[in-house]
């Protein structure tokens, strides 16, 4: 994600682009003059008391004395000034119905899930995102993007909408209905058969063995 700054004083200059990239573990906590949390308390379900910031990797102060925090307890995460954002693929909250099968039909060889998880193709698809998103449109993870018909393209576009939508409302990938199906000996929620295990794209991968069989 990143956040844009304006000037300071009477400068019309706007200020650096404040990126961050929160890795696995990282979380955005936004606390009050006093310390509390107003957002991201959530994260503190992990086991960790309010207030808890040994984990902190980077703050920024708000002029109201308030703070933005980067806790990341496996320390994956990254901030940079001014990161090329230039680069990026459009905004997975904001693609369109064009822009994605045009994505998808420059994929050639590339296994699904790695042009999902392309950043420069497509920015703010995740390693969750991806297989949630896969596996409600039943296709493989492994299939090569080249080989997708248009009718698959397109419910691979709507099985986006429904889990970014899904993801924005609930409150971030952690929620998403795949998640807990996630792990060894689980069965896929909508059918019941084993869940599989792999590697796509460098990352670890999960799908159902029945309906993401091929």
């Amino acid at each position: 994600m990143w956040c844009e700054t304006s000037s300071v004083g009477r400068s019309r200059t706007p200020g650096p682009t404040l990126g961050i990239h929160l890795g696995m573990s990282g979380k955005i906590v936004i606390a009050d003059v006093d310390g509390s949390e107003i957002d991201g308390g959530d994260y503190w379900e992990r086991g960790r008391a309010p207030g808890d910031y040994r984990f902190c990797r980077f703050s920024l102060t708000f002029a109201d004395g308030g703070s933005l925090m980067l806790i990341d307890p496996r320390r994956l995460g990254r901030v940079r000034l001014d990161p090329p954002i230039e680069t990026l693929g459009p905004d997975a909250a904001g693609i369109t119905p064009a822009q994605f099968r045009t994505i998808m039909a420059r994929g050639g060889t590339a296994p699904v899930k790695a042009r999902l998880l392309d950043q420069n193709a497509i920015a703010g698809i995740g390693n969750l995102l991806a297989d949630q998103m896969l596996w409600s449109a039943k296709i493989n993870p492994a299939r090569p993007v080249g080989e997708l018909s248009r009718a698959e393209v397109d419910r691979l576009f709507r099985a986006l909408r429904r889990t970014v939508e899904s993801a924005l409302r609930q409150g971030g990938v952690h929620t998403l209905s795949l998640l807990p199906a996630r792990k060894i000996d689980a069965v896929c929620p909508r059918d019941g058969a084993p869940m599989a295990r792999g590697t796509v794209g460098g990352r670890t991968t999960w799908w159902c063995s029945r309906e993401q069989a091929g």
